[in-house]
């Protein structure tokens, strides 16, 4: 990615342009890859990081939403299941299959409810029987058609499930097992669609920390957070894609908007090694007793668990407490009694809001999960129009930028030149399509670039197939191990805080690596790393000390 000051220069030189989009998730940066293989001149800012909100805080699930069938959300389900497919097949370095076990206690729980729920009365949901479950499966393998990129679903007894995955519990009479997805990194994904689009299209800018303040009829003045200078732009159309935080941004644009009715998703990343390997390669996706439906799947080497879902009235102030701390344990022991897990096995907690539309139902989990576009046109008060981006899932973020950006250009009286539907994902060019073919690209690239195999799958699994680029580099402090956290080298360091406008410590240990998510983002991790980027960045002493101390912050899950 080009140096912030200089596309800050670029844009000031010419600050006209069709498209301004605000926020930079995974919508905003999908969108801009989308527009900018169109031909049309976007600008992208986001007043944080690239996919600082939602987008980095998920559950890190490429799903179809099988529960969504209960809200009867079929064409949502349909969609996410074939961008599921997508994924897998144009972003496998980030995306991979993820087998996902469902123990059942009951086999007709919810012929009553489910039905109830499923006519939208006010029912609290729950109670999901192995016929219920099965109708669903069914729907999830009917719609995959022959674009299957996993299995179809099957059954298991309590017996077998029981020598497969122990310690589940014991009221269980079977399991039913299906294939999702998870993606490893969406931050990177996020960073890579914002760098596609500007190389595709070099009429396009991306920048981070960058905040719209103001705005008049024909203009948009936006400060950049870090040098505080200003500039207006002067767009056709601003696209409203922060996320939970549209209504706020649709102040400063002079619109009063109540589109957004966001819930704050918790998360736990566990160490614990008994849970570890009980869970095996499998996701487990129960439901606790108040209805709630929860998961726990191995991440790297550690485990993932979550979530819980509460109305937040400021997306800025959501932070997990003690008490979804205390709650989503509770859970994980309702499907794993023996299993001793507890808050010193804790290494990491992230909270996001998810961005759902403003409803008045009394049970969040019943508010629709499909996203929806609204569009305030131009008048006599404003030159633009505004397109305000409502909810959304990681899984789908495709199909919703190809349906904003088609009437985009209508709006604009352009044709589509090009579908993404079918197009790789940056990093994903000649991706080996096995196992087998994987290692030997792993070993092919290990003999030619002289780099031991395991650092090359390292490489592999962070950045796709660039990684052989990267092997390359004959620089000795790329080869060069960080003491602290010897999987990762001085060089790429430098690399990631030269070339992808990082401004903060925190950019790149949340959300250019892994480093904080894994729970590795300790005082001396972050002091050494906080040095080499900062002599790259320019940051004196007292700087690196603030940033080292931002950084823990948020590694403690208090930001």
């Amino acid at each position: 990615m080009e140096n912030r000051a200089v596309v800050w220069n670029r844009i000031k030189a010419n600050p006209e342009c069709d498209v301004l989009i605000m926020g930079a998730g995974v919508n905003g940066t999908g969108l801009l890859r989308e527009l900018a293989l169109q031909g049309v001149r976007c600008i992208l800012v986001d007043k944080g990081d690239y996919a600082a909100g939602a987008s980095s805080k998920s559950s890190r699930m490429i799903h179809g939403g099988l529960r969504y069938l209960e809200n009867a959300e079929f064409r949502l389900v349909s969609e996410a299941v074939h961008e599921r497919n997508r994924l897998l097949k144009y972003a496998p370095h980030y995306v991979m299959p993820l087998r996902t076990l469902i123990p059942i206690t009951s086999w007709f729980a919810g012929l009553i409810k489910s039905p109830l729920v499923f006519l939208g009365l006010p029912v609290t949901p729950g109670g999901r029987g192995a016929l219920i479950v099965k109708m669903g499966l069914t729907f999830y393998d009917v719609i995959t058609g022959r674009n299957r990129q996993t299995p179809r679903h099957y059954f298991m007894s309590k017996m077998l499930t029981e020598l497969e995955v122990p310690g589940l519990k014991p009221e269980m009479i079977c399991s039913a097992n299906y294939w999702d997805a998870w993606i490893s990194q969406p931050e990177r994904l996020c960073v890579d669609m914002a760098r596609e689009g500007c190389r595709i299209n070099p009429k396009c800018a991306a920048l981070n920390y960058v905040i719209a303040e103001r705005a008049d009829a024909r203009h948009v003045r936006l400060r950049d957070m870090a040098s505080n200078a200003t500039l207006d732009i002067q767009p056709r159309i601003v696209i409203n894609a922060t996320g939970a935080w549209v209504d706020l941004a649709n102040r400063v644009l002079g619109l009063t908007t109540r589109f957004m009715g966001g819930t704050k998703g918790s998360h736990l990343v566990i160490n614990n090694q008994e849970l570890y390997y009980a869970l095996g390669d499998r996701m487990i996706y129960y439901e606790h007793e108040d209805g709630r439906i929860c998961i726990t799947f191995r991440f790297m080497d550690k485990i993932i668990m979550g979530s819980t879902d509460i109305r937040v009235a400021n997306p800025d102030e959501a932070v997990c407490d003690e008490a979804e701390i205390d709650y989503m344990l509770t859970t994980l022991r309702g499907v794993f009694p023996k299993l001793k897990v507890s808050m010193h096995d804790i290494v990491h907690i992230f909270c996001g809001v998810r961005p759902l539309p403003f409803s008045g139902l009394d049970y969040t989990s019943r508010v629709p999960r499909a996203h929806q576009l609204q569009v305030t046109d131009a008048d006599d008060q404003r030159t633009y129009s505004v397109y305000s981006l409502i909810g959304g899932k990681l899984t789908s973020f495709r199909a919703f930028g190809e349906q904003v950006a088609d009437k985009v250009l209508r709006e604009l009286s352009l044709e589509r030149k090009e579908s993404t539907r079918e197009r790789t994902y940056y990093g994903a060019e000649e991706y080996p399509d096995s196992e087998d073919a994987k290692q030997l690209w792993i070993e092919l690239v290990s003999q030619s670039s002289g780099v031991d195999s395991a650092r090359v799958k390292t490489l592999l699994e962070r950045y796709g197939t660039q990684a052989e680029q990267l092997a390359k580099i004959d620089e000795p402090t790329w080869r060069q191990p960080l003491e602290t956290l010897p999987e990762y080298t001085v060089g790429e360091i430098r690399m990631i805080a030269e070339q992808e406008q990082v401004l903060h410590l925190s950019d790149l240990v949340r959300r250019r690596t892994l480093i904080t998510i894994l729970g590795e983002a300790n005082m001396a991790v972050l002091t050494e790393i906080a040095a080499i980027a900062g002599e790259v960045l320019g940051w004196d002493e007292d700087k690196r000390r603030v940033e080292v101390d931002a950084a823990l912050k948020e590694a403690a899950g208090r930001s």
